[in-house]
């Protein structure tokens, strides 16, 4: 489980393809903390480290994970979002993250607010899945490349973000544009909710 809260970005410096998965290898700060077997979110996508070197770890995902994330689009030299799992004792600063990503969204519209920017994301929308708890609502939470984040202006298919330049510094927000593709993952509270609800 996650918060949502960001560590850093990771630089992608290596990606093999075998078969269905494709292993990927990657640089950050705290490479010499990690061990075999402990999970990080990339992106928003909960993977496992599989194998480490002095300076890089490296993690595999499988067919399913490439084909609803945007982790089949990256390219070596690549900036992921990364954050350990969460400590049980430690503060929940964003919210309940599984890093279990439901789908990709397409950033449509960025706005400067004066330091701040507001990013506007369109997503697929299917009627069934939205009452299972798969949309976004007004003051909610929605993860975007595994950033906890607070949802303005909800659409059936679009919503909007605030991003405030540390978020946008220490991210990979910063290298977004109009186009680019990003991990969501809906409030897994929201989807509890609307489940319940079905059974009344």
């Amino acid at each position: 489980m996650f918060s949502g809260i960001v560590e850093e970005y990771a630089t992608l410096v290596a990606l093999v393809k075998d078969q269905e998965n494709i292993h990927f290898t990657l640089k950050c700060s705290f490479v010499n903390e990690l061990k075999v077997d402990q999970s990080i979110s990339h992106n928003g996508v909960c993977l496992t480290v599989v194998s480490m070197t002095d300076d890089t770890y490296t993690v595999t995902a499988m067919k399913e994970t490439l084909e609803r994330s945007n982790l089949g689009l990256l390219k070596v030299g690549d900036k992921v979002n990364v954050e350990r799992s969460m400590v049980m004792n430690g503060r929940l600063d964003g919210h309940i993250v599984q890093g279990h990503v439901d789908q990709t969204a397409t950033c449509v519209d960025i706005k400067d607010a004066e330091g701040s920017w507001y990013f506007t994301f369109r997503y697929a929308f299917d009627k069934e899945m939205a009452k299972r708890g798969y949309i976004t609502v007004d003051k909610g939470s929605v993860t975007v490349n595994g950033v906890s984040l607070t949802v303005c202006n909800p659409t059936d298919d679009t919503f909007q973000v605030a991003i405030i330049p540390y978020t946008y510094e220490h991210t990979n927000f910063h290298t977004f544009a109009i186009g680019s593709v990003v991990n969501i993952e809906f409030d897994i509270i929201g989807k509890y909710i609307s489940r319940m609800i079905q059974y009344k």
